[in-house]
């Protein structure tokens, strides 16, 4: 059987039969000379190997094989046998930015068993749990990023000189000014299939957000990480750095991700929604009860949600006048962005994730946790549809609602205290996410900083 393409279908479907045959010549349609063979480390950086289209075959029976020991986080040696990446043809993707080269993700494996470090399995480890139940996760990310450029002095500044405005949020020249890489990224993401909806300037400086359409958790995942290296590349080809650092310095707003979530059924029913829900949220009673195990582990998800150091400059309070946007606060409520679980009607969003974060990892400790709450019946607190930045900490405490960790190491305490990650996302899986943050930890606390220089050069 015979596959027609024309230039203009750049988004693979990937046939049920002859499946193989159909990839060939969808990638000589195209003129692909190579395919990135892709997974991400415990970081969640994108690590490939260029491999001929003509080995694709190989690719998908084999895999491309990698030295485990010089993957951050997989915990092997060099005396074990190789990571191999075996593709699934389902993910092949062109890469418009690049002629001549698609990408392609897939199972980690070792010694022919899935190799339970790998963040792209754990994931597919929870989805399969939920399916198992007759369930998807749907998800929608929205990264939010910095466009920057080096100055003549080596400084990092806006992309846009003339992006100076105190409150930028929404300004029209965000957008005019910067069309050259919006227009290339958005062209990009929509060659391959990823339905854009919506882009905007945010409230820092050479700060934006991209909202592309939802999809199923394990897709949504690969999606980001495509717009993540889409991203990186269209502004290094436009003389710009693009950077999903959480916080580029004490004075400007965090790069946030938050993640939007419905359980839908197998008919893609949203199990979520309920109309009658006599708190207007729309909230039926198993979303209340995985907003309960959300809530039950938030210290610990903030480690996997919040994986940096410099995750927790991003977590501060802010002002009433001047909020942060950042969630600190264990508490859930009608469209609070001020609580860590917010409600847009019938789903939810657990705000307090960042751009730095793994979404492999984190979308799996979610489900873990909302899995969690279902199966244990939990009742969340009161949902606090009120704006914490208006009220004194002692007002909050009052109120019994407690902050996420303040930083990465007691973040670490709390995932290391909470027996049940282990148990759900696999004991190996953790230990070697502690020791590889901890070991991040480590090297920041070492560092002397310039503010401790001026500060106490002559203070004592």
């Amino acid at each position: 059987m015979t596959h027609q393409f024309t230039l203009a279908d750049t988004v693979w479907t990937c046939p049920a039969e002859n499946t193989l045959q159909a990839a060939y010549e969808f990638l000589a349609t195209h003129k692909v000379d190579y395919i990135l063979a892709q997974f991400v480390d415990l970081h969640g950086g994108i690590k490939s190997k260029s491999v001929p289209v003509h080995c694709l075959k190989d690719l998908t029976e084999t895999g491309a094989g990698f030295a485990g020991g010089a993957i951050l986080g997989f915990d092997m040696s060099p005396q074990d046998p190789e990571y191999m990446m075996v593709a699934d043809l389902s993910t092949l993707t062109l890469i418009p930015w690049m002629p001549g080269y698609a990408c392609i993700r897939g199972t980690g494996m070792v010694s022919d068993e899935p190799f339970m470090l790998d963040p792209r399995n754990i994931l597919s480890h929870q989805a399969a749990r939920l399916k198992e139940r007759g369930l998807r996760l749907m998800t929608g990310m929205e990264p939010e990023f910095y466009l920057l450029r080096e100055d003549e002095d080596g400084a990092i500044v806006p992309f846009d000189s003339t992006d100076t405005m105190e409150r930028p949020t929404y300004d029209y020249r965000g957008l005019t000014r910067n069309s050259a890489f919006i227009e290339g990224l958005h062209k990009s993401l929509e060659a391959v299939g990823l339905e854009v909806y919506q882009i905007d300037h945010e409230d820092a400086n050479g700060q934006f957000e991209i909202n592309f359409k939802y999809d199923e958790c394990v897709k949504t995942a690969d999606n980001m990480q495509f717009f993540k290296m889409t991203a990186k590349e269209v502004a290094n080809n436009n003389g710009a750095i693009c950077s999903f650092l959480p916080k580029l310095s004490a004075t400007t707003t965090g790069n946030g991700m938050h993640v939007h979530c419905s359980l839908v059924d197998d008919n893609g029913v949203n199990l979520f929604q309920d109309d009658s829900d006599p708190s207007g949220m729309g909230l039926s009673s198993i979303a209340h009860q995985f907003i309960a195990g959300i809530i039950e582990h938030a210290p610990a998800l903030c480690a996997l949600l919040c994986p940096s150091v410099n995750s927790y400059k991003r977590l501060v309070t802010g002002s009433p006048g001047i909020p942060s946007w950042a969630p600190v606060f264990i508490a859930w409520g009608d469209n609070n962005r001020s609580a860590m679980v917010r409600i847009p009607y019938g789903r939810i969003e657990v705000r307090i994730g960042d751009s730095a974060m793994n979404p492999y990892l984190a979308t799996a400790a979610i489900i873990a946790a909302g899995l969690d709450g279902i199966d244990r019946d939990l009742t969340p607190p009161d949902a606090c549809s009120l704006n914490f930045y208006d009220l004194s900490p002692q007002a909050i405490a009052d109120m019994g609602v407690s902050c996420l960790p303040e930083n990465l190491d007691a973040a670490l305490d709390a995932l290391e205290a909470d027996a049940f990650f282990k148990d759900a996302l696999g004991e190996r899986l953790i230990n070697s996410y502690l020791n590889l943050k901890r070991s991040e930890w480590k090297e920041y606390h070492r560092t002397v900083s310039e503010w401790e220089v001026n500060r106490y050069l002559t203070f004592y």
